[in-house]
């Protein structure tokens, strides 16, 4: 008899102590897990309950579930104890206000608990809450939505090179759809207008400090070149080695477009679009240092349109500004690559004429423009002519300064004018 008392002691011992370890264990777990009567009174709960409703488990034990929950809560859950003590496995989501006023998310699960005849004695539950996955959710899903709707390009590629992943603004920009794109290299947008000591640099500086940002011009699908503002960012993992690498841009040649149009307005004629008084110094000042090196000249033609201000007076100034366009396009026409065309006044120009082979060949020239301004031309059903004098100073005769040969061909325009149209007149000293 003493035997089987100490043997039934120790299976007691046992016992308890494996009961101890089990409650120990769901005490431990950070998930709420209790058992419910169908009476909805509390019949078990783990200590992760007082979290939520700062309420000890063992004051839980006998409470009711609707004076544990909100009013509002035990309605949105009613359906679902229903299904339970209905013998139905129930699982469902929801949001949670704390008793310290944070707001939590839960999986809940309730679980029949049926008797061997079928009925249901309660359920228990299981309320895993996974606030951290939702914010990280919620985050992903933000992330998802602004690299769908942003303007810009998004490019992401492996350690290789190869195209994981692009969003829409890619394919708005580039024309490639994401089916074409992924799989291949952003080489697929090569425009060739850069050497390969240009994307050696660029890896170099993204290898040393993670990211590269300028400008570089790309190709689109239909062979279109554009101009890209673009950065790179090297996405490390969790050693610090490259894992991904992120490439967001947008296309800027448009405002390219817009400065290179701006620039061009600084340093043209806005009626003629020729060179500019700004742009002609400029080229003289160039064309005085290449004389200067090459021992070569160059000559430098002050013209004035004769019988101009007739035309304004009597027809209108958008007759005179027609006038003007065509007499550029006429002097255009008379200029070889070296030369230089500009208008520096209402209705004066200057050519530059470049290493000319001597004084005869600069005449021919200059008669050559008096030809053909003297040329008829028909504005808005007007026939008009004109005529021209032309004041020429030679490099270096003529003048060692730009201020100086324009002077001096002006003075020898003035004297050409005073001897009536069409007059030509080299300056002279004398």
């Amino acid at each position: 008899m003493s035997i089987k008392k100490d043997k039934g002691q120790k299976e007691h011992a046992v016992s308890l102590g494996n009961d101890q370890l089990i409650r120990t264990i769901i005490d431990d777990a950070p998930n709420m897990m209790g058992y419910w009567g169908r009476d909805l009174r509390c019949r078990f709960a783990n200590a992760a309950y007082s979290q939520w409703f700062r309420t000890p488990p063992e004051k839980i034990i006998g409470m009711r579930f609707q004076d544990l929950v909100s009013e509002e809560l035990f309605e949105l859950n009613e359906p679902h104890i229903l299904g339970a003590l209905a013998g139905e496995y129930q699982r469902f989501e929801r949001t949670l206000n704390k008793a310290d006023g944070s707001v939590g998310h839960i999986i809940g699960h309730y679980i029949p608990d049926v008797d061997a005849d079928g009925m249901v004695r309660g359920f228990s539950i299981h309320a895993n809450e996974v606030t951290v996955l939702k914010e990280i959710e919620a985050k992903l899903k933000l992330a998802a939505r602004v690299f769908e709707n942003t303007l810009d390009g998004v490019l992401i590629t492996d350690t290789c090179g190869t195209i994981l992943s692009v969003n829409p603004g890619f394919t708005e920009i580039t024309g490639y759809t994401a089916d074409e794109a992924v799989g291949q290299t952003p080489r697929i947008l090569q425009s060739k207008q850069h050497d390969q000591p240009f994307y050696a640099a660029m890896w170099e500086e993204i290898e040393a400090c993670g990211r590269w940002h300028g400008e570089i011009w790309n190709r689109r699908k239909d062979g279109e070149l554009y101009l890209q503002r673009m950065t790179i960012n090297m996405v490390p993992d969790d050693s610090g080695m490259p894992e991904r690498y992120v490439s967001v841009f947008s296309d800027i040649t448009a405002l390219w477009r817009k400065d290179e149009h701006i620039k061009h307005l600084a340093f043209h004629d806005a009626l003629t679009d020729l060179p500019n008084r700004t742009l002609l110094m400029d080229r003289i000042d160039q064309q005085l240092l290449h004389s200067k090196r090459d021992q070569t000249h160059f000559a430098l033609m002050f013209l004035d349109l004769d019988g101009f201000k007739r035309v304004n007076d009597q027809l209108g100034h958008y007759v005179g500004d027609d006038l003007l366009k065509n007499v550029a396009k006429r002097l255009l026409a008379l200029v070889r690559r070296s030369d230089t065309v500009a208008r520096v006044g209402g209705d004066e120009f200057i050519f530059i004429l470049n290493n000319p082979q001597g004084k005869d060949e600069i005449t021919q020239v200059a008669n050559r423009i008096v030809s053909s301004i003297n040329e008829p031309v028909e504005i808005l059903g007007d026939q008009l002519q004109i005529g021209v004098s032309i004041g020429i100073a030679t490099y270096p005769a003529g003048g060692h300064t730009s201020v100086d040969l324009i002077r001096n061909a002006d003075t020898a325009m003035y004297a050409a004018k005073s001897s009536g149209t069409n007059n030509i007149r080299f300056f002279s000293t004398d």
